[in-house]
């Protein structure tokens, strides 16, 4: 079964240094291949999530917050297509979840509430947050930052064209 790993909080900032490289050839076994976005993953051999974290933990100078996801629930996600029309402006992001949410939040969550929207959420799919986003005012709004606080869950971000590239090497498989 074909996995997708992705990091919380490595490679931003400074913090959580690595590279992705040297990273997948020390991994040669598990077969990974490394997405676009720094800390995204593909596990093409057969391996338990406990495998795999202990692989990855193993060879990094960090200990990673790594959240595991199944190949088909990835190219679930992308296959609902949960955007329709994206307003002007707006770019599509995944949020991933580090567990299900307990109970589903009222849709969509527009964040700021009291002026032109930033972020708006539009879906939750199982351990996805499927979002928008979109530059208006002063400070800017991430997803990762908004779904967190909403949904009181740890979680990581990245842009919908991710998730397309890794739907692209799962649907290969």
């Amino acid at each position: 079964m074909t996995s997708v790993v992705l990091f919380r909080a490595a490679n931003v900032g400074g913090h959580q240094t690595f590279k992705p490289s040297e990273l997948v050839k020390a991994l040669a076994p598990l077969d990974v291949v490394s997405v676009g976005a720094a800390g995204t993953f593909v596990v093409k051999c057969k391996a338990t999530q406990a495998q795999i974290r202990r692989e990855f933990a193993r060879h990094l100078p960090f200990d990673p917050e790594i959240l595991i996801f199944t190949g088909a629930e990835v190219l679930g996600l992308v296959k609902s297509a949960p955007y329709g029309q994206l307003p002007a402006g707006a770019k599509p992001f995944v949020t991933a979840l580090s567990k299900k949410p307990t109970a589903a939040p009222k849709l969509p969550i527009e964040v700021p509430e009291d002026s032109p929207w930033q972020v708006r959420v539009v879906a939750i799919d199982g351990r996805f947050a499927a979002s928008v986003r979109r530059n208006a005012g002063k400070r800017p709004v991430y997803p990762n930052e908004v779904v967190e606080r909403r949904l009181g869950i740890s979680a990581t971000t990245r842009a919908w064209s991710t998730f397309e590239a890794l739907a692209k090497i799962l649907g290969s498989q």
